[in-house]
């Protein structure tokens, strides 16, 4: 096959299982020839694959032998579908060379419909729709590289049987193009027809129907029994014709059943219509009751609709007044009061929130649509959410005199306190640095003694800073730490770390570089990387392997692998192939 002109060395793979990974496909597309790199797309957040990746080589005739030779091979159970990367996008969108092809037979898949084509010319992509249950939908894609291949196809194939079953071929028209086509009056000219008697057939439904123009077709749609389902569709030649039976039909009564007769309409014209009259009666609903629709909770459960009308009629005339109820009819504990003006809802709020009704306080506010609290509760929880940081690296600025170290950690284990990276390592161990002193420069942050505790504590000279040794000699203050810290043998964990006071003008100044960030948890990272290694006796890659890691994930994905061992140890070992696979790349090329 000659590839295209603007084709280049790089292939699109789509059709992928959602745990393919880069590692997998080059193993599969290094047959065809050297490849030069892979990339799996994937969700910028949630890093999970998008399902279709790019594989690129180093020359156009390689890429055009794996097109060839791995188009429609199954990765993990799922036939992949391959096809040129085309870098203008205005190829993909000018439909020049596309058509489409409906009523397909279920069997017909991919790899069949682009074998049936592929005679009439190159073709750059072949689709067949599926569900999510991977069945077909009856119709599929085929775009070519030239029109005059398309145009071909579509006379040669168009009304040609396929599997049984009369298929249609012609040019594609896009969605955008067919909404408007379809929204044009003079345009349509089939009807849909329900509620007639299940005994009619497709020849009794044209006969009652050809009197008002020629008919191209009418169809009585059935089950799998063959039974009427007592609707069906009927198309004129043109739309005057439709519009004519639509009028004179639609509420007859014919053998003893009112008819329906209108427009027929795809189903997402219908939820269109549906969704346009429902946000039309949500919003004169919202007009009518704003500001004098008033939402009541905590309600005891014996009061109902009358006695909560009874308890707000003081306040104004009360339009309507219900206590809302499970199946049971029993009381869900709230309420809607709706008065006749705003100024009587205002008053109503005013004088019983907060009101005792049978005991309890109830709560009374301006009723609000599901959307509008969603999105008070959301600005809520941001603005916490945002106060929270903020503290954070307020904590962080002044617990320590680098942003490198964040607070200092309390382990439940014997003695003092951890210092930020002295995470212990799967065989209970800690990093050399831990079991000793501080990492170099680093400055701890000021002590004191817990509440109530004396400055000096028992068993220490009053007004001295040093601390007595194990074995009874006194020994100077420990390197690191300021002068003046307190220590009482007899207290566990009794160094609180102070937090610095910090202006709160200054607290929106204070910021942490994504650079730092990554420091910190590769930091925490390192030795929990170098005990999953220690296992393999590949200690001697952690230092790689977490470079790697910092350069090629996120913060969130990063923070991830910190709370799961799991989630590590698996992306420790696809590191591990990734290196394993680039010693053989240049093992090969020397």
């Amino acid at each position: 096959m000659n590839h295209p002109a603007y084709a280049n060395a790089s292939l699109y793979v789509g059709d992928l299982h959602p745990d393919v990974t880069e590692t997998q496909l080059f193993d599969i597309f290094k047959a065809a020839g050297p490849v030069a790199s892979i990339r799996v797309c994937r969700d910028a957040v949630t890093r999970r694959s998008l399902g279709y990746a790019y594989v690129n080589y180093h020359n156009v005739e390689d890429a055009e032998r794996a097109l060839d030779l791995l188009n429609y091979k199954e990765i993990k159970g799922i036939p992949c579908r391959i096809m040129w990367s085309q870098r203008d996008p205005s190829l993909r969108r000018s439909n020049v060379g596309n058509i489409f092809i409906k009523n397909l037979h279920k069997s017909i898949d991919n790899k069949a419909l682009y074998d049936t084509f592929s005679t009439f010319g190159n073709i750059l992509s072949c689709k067949v729709a599926v569900d999510e249950h991977s069945v077909s939908k009856g119709y599929g894609f085929i775009h070519f590289d030239s029109q005059e291949a398309a145009d071909k196809a579509s006379a040669v194939v168009n009304g040609k049987l396929l599997n049984g079953k009369k298929c249609y071929v012609g040019p594609f028209v896009s969605r955008k193009e067919r909404d408007i086509e379809e929204g044009s009056s003079s345009k349509w000219t089939n009807i849909y027809a329900k509620n007639f008697d299940k005994t009619w057939d497709d020849e009794k439904l044209k006969v009652v129907f050809s009197k008002y123009g020629s008919i191209t077709s009418a169809v009585v749609m059935r089950d799998d029994k063959g039974e009427s389902k007592g609707f069906g569709f009927i198309n004129y030649e043109n739309n005057d014709e439709a519009q004519k039976a639509i009028d004179d039909l639609n509420g007859n009564e014919l053998d003893g059943k009112q008819m329906y007769v209108g427009r027929a309409q795809k189903k997402s014209e219908r939820e269109k219509e549906l969704k346009d009259m429902f946000n039309k009666i949500q919003q004169e609903r919202m007009n009518k009751y704003q500001g004098v629709n008033l939402y009541v909770k905590n309600l005891d459960d014996t009061i109902d609709d009358e006695r909560l009308r009874k308890e707000f009629s003081a306040c104004g005339t009360i339009t309507s007044a219900k206590v809302m109820t499970d199946e049971k009819k029993n009381s869900k504990g709230f309420g809607f009061v709706c008065f006749s003006t705003p100024e009587e809802a205002t008053k109503a709020v005013t004088e019983f929130n907060g009101k005792l009704i049978n005991n309890k306080p109830i709560y009374v506010a301006l009723a609000q649509r599901k959307d509008q609290r969603r999105a008070a509760l959301e600005a809520q929880h941001q603005q916490r959410a945002n106060g929270i940081r903020l503290q954070q690296q307020a904590q962080a600025a002044g617990m320590a005199g680098s942003p490198l170290y964040g607070p200092v950690f309390y382990p439940p284990t014997r003695g003092g306190f951890m210092y930020p990276g002295m995470v212990p390592t799967r065989g209970g161990r800690f990093p050399a640095q831990a079991r000793g002193m501080p990492p170099q420069g680093y400055m701890a942050p000021f002590m004191v003694p817990p509440q109530g505790q004396a400055p000096g504590g028992r068993g220490m000279p009053k007004g001295r800073g040093g601390m007595k040794g194990s074995r009874g000699g006194a020994v100077g203050p420990m390197q690191g730490y300021p002068m003046g810290i307190k220590y009482n043998p007899n207290v566990r964990n009794q160094q609180v770390p102070v937090v610095p006071q910090i202006a709160q003008e200054n607290v929106a100044n204070v910021q942490i570089t994504d650079a730092d960030r990554r420091q910190q948890i590769g930091e925490t990272l390192y030795p929990l990387i170098g005990g999953v290694l220690r296992a393999s006796n590949q200690e001697d890659l952690t230092g790689k392997v977490t470079g790697m890691f910092l350069e090629a994930s996120d913060i969130p994905e990063l923070l991830q692998l910190l709370e799961s061992s799991e989630a590590l140890t698996k992306k420790v070992q696809e590191a591990l192939d990734v290196l394993a696979v680039h010693a053989e790349a240049k093992k090969d090329g020397q």
